[in-house]
C-alpha cells in the first residue's frame, strides 16, 4: 500500500513562555522521557521521517525581501497568540494512521503525569502541485 506523509503540529497556546518552563523538574523530566520514547518509537516503526522542537517566539524573526532581494527582518513576537513548538513529519498507510499517532501525542504527560489532551494539526504534504495548477 502505498503511504503518505503528514506534518503533525503541536502549538503553544501563547500568552507568556512555554508552560513547561514553570513545571516542576520531576514533571518536566517525566514530559521530556515521553516525547523521546514517542520518536523511537516512530523511528523503529519506520513512519518517522522527522521530529524538531522549536524555539519560542521571543526568537523568531519574520523575513521578507526588500525591493533588491534583501532580508528585511521583524521580530520577535513574544505576544504571539499562538505559536509552534514542535512537530513530527511522519510517512503512513493512511489518514486514520496519523490521527492516532497525533492522539498519542496530545496525551504527553503534564503536571503531575495528567495527559495534555493538546490539540496536534495533522496535515498532509503535498507531493506535488494539483493537477489543474500545472501549465
Amino acid at each position: 500500500m502505498p503511504t503518505v506523509k503528514y506534518l503533525l503540529m503541536m502549538n503553544h497556546p501563547g500568552k507568556g513562555p512555554y508552560q513547561v518552563a514553570s513545571w516542576p523538574q520531576k514533571d518536566l523530566q517525566a514530559h521530556i522521557a515521553f516525547m523521546k520514547g514517542f520518536a523511537q518509537k516512530l523511528a523503529a516503526s519506520g513512519e518517522l521521517v522527522g521530529a524538531e522542537g522549536l524555539a519560542g517566539p521571543d526568537q523568531a524573526r519574520r523575513v521578507r525581501a526588500d525591493k533588491d532581494g534583501k532580508p528585511i527582518t521583524d521580530g520577535v513576537f513574544p505576544e504571539s497568540k499562538e505559536f509552534l513548538v514542535g512537530y513530527w513529519m511522519v510517512d503512513v498507510e493512511s489518514p486514520e494512521r496519523a490521527y492516532a499517532i497525533a492522539a498519542e501525542a496530545s496525551a504527553a504527560p503534564g503536571q503531575g503525569g495528567v495527559p495534555l489532551n493538546m490539540p496536534i494539526e495533522v496535515r498532509q504534504v503535498m507531493s506535488a502541485p494539483p493537477p489543474d495548477a500545472m501549465p
